[in-house]
């Protein structure tokens, strides 16, 4: 029997840590025959335990390939020329790519059959792989990713009272049967990479920057942080009928509500780019990436017809009371605004969805509360020049505004460095940066 290297054979003197390499490459490729006992050239130098390599092998595979390509791998002890070499035929796995698992699935970790060598597998390669085995559903395919944790996701299931360990991973899609993380996992974990940019623009153009934000980490906090960004930014305007008093916010909270939440749920996250929440003196608008599912029309969707792009993520948010039944988000947007005289715009092109909430008091506000209500922060800053230091009282008397809602324009004017705190309790007192 003649022995040589070639795209199929590869030929190791004893038991080595590249050998895994060599059978993942086989794993992800056409299959080969990997010979433990034999030399490069060719040359038979046999082995004196031939189980227990063979054993040995079992063991590397086992414990340190992902997925498991056990099954692929048969054994033989071979007699050849008098000496004992161990045989392992490696056939091509059902669940490519494989990898090394301290590696993940990254170029390093991944390795396939080229000519005569074991080389790593580009970007593009891996994300071929897992296409054809795991098929097109974004959030259904393994991650590229792996070292992922899930403290923001735990803390949103524990706050609902809802079990979040490995079954309920395996069961939600979040990790698959082998303990593989999701692209599910991914938008889930605090490594998620995709974000959610917002702006707010002076008056009704994007002339003029008022302030930005970009939210990142795990949808859950997106989720948590863009609406509170939005809900600091909701005035709450009053007027009066006769005698009594009717406040009522710019912005329905249910509908800020659902439009975040279509946001983050129906966005196609097979792209990169961030979503967008821009805030204008007149309205909000909500674009995510992705049009409309093939054969689904605008029509449809006002209708109550909804079609989910992403059934394992609506799901989970389904599961901790976050949505209801499919197709409702829209229908209590434009059942908030019952009423006002106003109503929301939905807008559609083949690779956006656009949701416009009006602003219900812009039409109730005078100039000046509205210019006011426009540029809390600098009305501050103004006051603040004047009389060198300013208390809460103050600027809630300026501003026209409620304790709750000072209180979040000075949490974020002191987050973003603009005031100091002196003082504490009653004396508590806000001074300008230096």
């Amino acid at each position: 029997m003649v022995f040589q290297e070639s795209e199929t054979v590869e030929l190791k003197s004893v038991v080595v840590e590249d050998i895994k390499k060599e059978i993942i490459a086989f794993a992800n490729c056409e299959g080969g025959k990997l010979y433990i006992g034999v030399q490069d050239d060719g040359t038979v130098v046999g082995l004196d335990d031939p189980d227990g390599v063979a054993l040995q092998v079992s063991n590397m595979v086992r414990d340190e390939i992902k997925p498991d390509v056990t099954m692929f791998l048969r054994y033989m002890t071979v007699d050849v020329q008098g000496k004992k070499i161990v045989a392992i035929d490696i056939q091509q796995g059902t669940e490519r790519p494989y990898y090394i698992a301290k590696k993940g699935l990254r170029p390093e970790g991944v390795y396939v059959r080229q000519g005569y060598s074991s080389v790593p597998a580009t970007n593009t390669m891996i994300r071929r792989m897992i296409k054809e085995t795991d098929g097109d559903h974004f959030e259904e395919m393994r991650s590229l990713e792996q070292n992922l944790t899930f403290d923001a996701a735990k803390k949103e299931f524990a706050a609902c009272k809802v079990p979040f360990g490995i079954p309920q991973m395996k069961t939600l899609g979040i990790m698959n049967h082998d303990g593989i993380y999701t692209n599910l996992g991914l938008l889930l974990s605090d490594q998620c990479v995709h974000t959610i940019k917002a702006a707010v623009f002076e008056g009704t153009t994007q002339n003029e920057f008022k302030d930005r934000r970009e939210f990142s980490g795990s949808l859950f906090c997106q989720m948590n942080e863009a609406y509170d960004y939005i809900d600091f930014r909701n005035q709450n305007h009053s007027t009066f009928s006769k005698l009594r008093r009717i406040d009522r916010r710019d912005y329905p909270e249910e509908a800020v509500r659902e439009a975040l939440l279509n946001l983050l749920v129906h966005r196609e996250y097979s792209f990169r780019a961030s979503s967008f929440i821009s805030i204008y003196a007149d309205r909000i608008e909500f674009t995510s990436i992705g049009g409309l599912i093939s054969g689904v029309t605008l029509q449809d969707v006002m209708m109550g017809i909804s079609v989910c792009r992403n059934t394992k993520l609506a799901n989970v948010f389904y599961r901790l009371e976050l949505i209801e039944a499919y197709g409702t988000g829209i229908r209590k947007i434009m059942e908030a605004y019952e009423g006002s005289g106003q109503k929301p715009k939905i807008e559609v092109t083949e690779n956006a969805f656009k949701i416009t909430l009006p602003n219900r008091n812009v039409n109730y506000a005078d100039n000046a509360v509205l210019e006011a209500a426009e540029k809390p922060e600098a009305n501050v800053i103004e006051l603040a020049k004047e009389k060198g230091s300013i208390s809460r009282k103050e600027i809630e008397k300026l501003l026209g505004v409620s304790q709750s809602t000072c209180g979040r324009l000075l949490k974020q004017m002191l987050i973003t460095g603009k005031l100091v705190q002196q003082g504490k309790g009653k004396n508590t007192r806000y001074v300008l940066q230096n």
